[in-house]
């Protein structure tokens, strides 16, 4: 592998391995605001109970989160300082106001929260908590925002003088159509990690509330992430149809495209008649561009040069996006159907059911790999490529160096985190410390 590779490889790892708290951090934001408000409204002890577990898994995933974060932050510019200086008047406001909320907004508000039980009024201590939820989604958006440009750049003028790309305005910036597209689709996805991390906690421990309300989250997130990433297919479709193609591995125009489920090499698929052109533009009788016929187009107006991505990974990483979320959400609905009118499910289900969060986990992450993979060789569409942006003079070594670093302390942190989760779902969920119904 060479430098540029080793580069990609580590900005893979610390991409994907930041994205595993993500999630998690804006569903278990919105769970606890929402549980809080139900014990408000109820004054059952048991969603007193269930909020305060939400909240401590919710400060050990943000903590967790806010550090791999900070490592992703430092290694663009150590990695990627080409694409940085190109790229950072357009980039840089959208990272500068996500820190500002994650850091201040977010984490101050939180503490609020932590530390507020019996001290704020009842009011207040709420709207401490949905601050952070939404604070969440904010933050979410506007750092959607930024990874938007590199799908369809809008709203930049580039300099010539200086050869680098300048936002021109803020608010196109965060109305660009793959944003409004992406982001409906990725907090329905984070809808199902959360609900699938309550589920999976629920019937472990087996709570109250926790193992349906995981469940009906994960299912209703499985629904909306297939309609959403319906329409993020159309957009995408039209701002970036190489990708569509390469996730066909389609390379002849096709008028009626169908969708293989399954294939093996060229000799054996099994394959859904003209769903590729619904997915793409939804008439089953679309015509859909073909690999071939993209890559002379880029070539003619792109000069010379392969603007082909890797098919394999293309191909295979959106059916396993697919098939896994939906494994997942089909999970979710047999606990619910099993589970009905106070019933007990099978014990196999109930035996397998706490490694469920794993599968809306993968989901995502094949997600974002076919998302990033499948935009190649460029880095920012149509402006720059990938190869391009990787910092002059990097060697190496050094990136091997560093990625150890930060496999190393990655690891240590899945530890941790797990440790501690575990450790808080073990825990006595009735304490003293905890604010009573009647106390409150």
């Amino acid at each position: 592998m060479d430098v540029l590779d080793l580069t990609r490889l580590q900005f893979a790892v610390v991409t994907i391995y930041h994205y595993f708290f993500v999630p998690m951090s804006i569903s278990l934001a919105a769970i606890a605001a929402g549980l809080q408000i139900a014990w408000l409204r109820t004054r059952e002890e048991k969603f007193l109970t269930l909020t305060k577990l939400t909240g401590k898994l919710l400060i050990i995933t943000f903590a967790v989160g806010v550090v791999t974060g900070l490592v992703q932050e430092f290694q663009f510019g150590m990695g990627w300082s080409a694409f940085a200086r190109f790229y950072g008047d357009v980039f840089g406001p959208t990272l500068a106001i996500e820190g500002m909320l994650a850091f201040f907004l977010e984490a101050t508000f939180l503490a609020l929260w932590y530390f507020g039980w019996e001290r704020l009024p009842r009011p207040v201590h709420l709207a401490t908590i949905i601050v952070v939820a939404l604070g969440t989604l904010l933050s979410a958006f506007i750092i959607l925002a930024g990874n938007s440009f590199m799908q369809n750049p809008v709203a930049y003028a580039l300099n010539p003088a200086t050869g680098r790309a300048e936002l021109t305005d803020f608010g196109a910036l965060l109305t660009n159509k793959v944003n409004l597209a992406a982001f409906p689709h990725t907090m329905a996805g984070a809808m199902m990690v959360g609900g699938a991390l309550i589920l999976a906690i629920g019937v472990w421990r087996k709570l109250e509330v926790y193992p349906r309300l995981g469940a009906w989250l994960t299912m209703i997130g499985g629904a909306l992430t297939a309609i959403t990433g319906d329409h993020l297919g159309k957009v995408i479709t039209e701002v970036q149809p190489m990708k569509m193609a390469a996730a066909e591995a389609l390379y002849a125009t096709t008028t009626g495209a169908p969708f293989s489920l399954f294939a093996v090499g060229e000799s054996f698929s099994v394959q859904v008649p003209y769903l590729l052109s619904f997915l793409a533009k939804g008439s089953p009788t679309a015509t859909v561009q073909g690999i071939d016929d993209l890559q002379a187009q880029y070539v003619a107006q792109y000069g010379p040069g392969s603007y082909v991505p890797m098919i394999p990974v293309a191909f295979w990483s959106f059916r396993l996006m697919i098939g896994v979320g939906m494994l997942a959400a089909a999970i979710a609905a047999l606990y619910l159907w099993t589970s009905r009118r106070g019933r007990t499910p099978h014990p196999l289900l109930l035996r397998w059911l706490p490694l469920i969060p794993l599968l809306p986990t993968a989901a995502n992450s094949l997600g974002w790999i076919f998302t990033e993979t499948a935009r190649q060789p460029w880095l920012a569409f149509g402006l720059t490529t990938v190869a391009s942006g990787i910092s002059p003079g990097l060697t190496s070594a050094e990136v091997l160096f560093s990625l150890a670093g930060f496999t190393l302390v990655y690891g240590v942190l899945a530890v941790v985190w797990f440790r501690l989760v575990r450790h808080v779902c073990s825990e006595r969920l009735s304490e003293p410390a905890m604010a009573s119904a009647s106390s409150y």
